[in-house]
């Protein structure tokens, strides 16, 4: 299977769900609220998982400090979110973003620090202050998170041009020559190749 295949196969997927919220909330934000929404579940399953059965909620000595399970399983987690948010955010959600990959790269890293900074003072709020359980600290946080994210992806990481224009497909198709056909919903292209 094919990178494109796999990417188109998941736009068209998100745009099917789409179109009755179309009248309601941008392509964009949708595409971040599905991106984002399988992402999230993919880190609190790997977060739980981790706490649970790896780590089996026991510190992990790492010689000059003992971390505590919940943080251990947040890294442990992060370690598979944070590329498959990259190419989710870059290759589904802000696909008009003109940003070299690089920038776009760079500034995902810069938000995805702040983000763990938030992460980390959260959970242990929430953990360690309020006595909360770790997974449900851990999906707290993750909702808060999702919010300051996606502003600054939006805005910063994946910058589009100022009204932050996108482009709406029906559906994709391949023809002879293994390149991607799609057609506009507004019908005012004819034939667009998509990469």
């Amino acid at each position: 299977m094919n990178f494109n295949f796999l990417r188109n196969w998941i736009i068209a997927i998100i745009n099917w769900f789409y179109k009755p919220f179309q009248k309601y909330i941008p392509l964009e934000t949708f595409r971040y609220a599905a991106c984002g929404g399988g992402n999230m579940v993919l880190d609190t399953m790997l977060y739980f998982v981790s706490y649970n059965f790896i780590l089996k909620k026991e510190p992990v000595d790492i010689g000059i400090m003992n971390i505590a399970p919940h943080i251990a399983a947040f890294i442990m987690a992060f370690c598979i979110s944070f590329p498959t948010g990259f190419l989710l955010n870059k290759y589904i959600t802000f696909i008009q973003s003109e940003l070299k990959s690089n920038v776009q790269l760079l500034r995902y890293g810069v938000i995805v620090v702040g983000s763990i900074f938030f992460n980390f003072i959260l959970l242990q709020l929430f953990v360690e202050y309020f006595g909360f359980y770790p997974t449900p600290s851990k999906m707290l946080t993750t909702a808060i998170i999702v919010v300051f994210s996606y502003f600054s992806q939006k805005y910063y990481s994946f910058r589009t041009d100022k009204k932050g224009h996108i482009i709406i497909y029906e559906h994709f198709s391949w023809d002879e020559s293994n390149e991607i056909i799609s057609e506009p919903l507004d019908g005012s292209v004819e034939k667009t190749n998509v990469i």
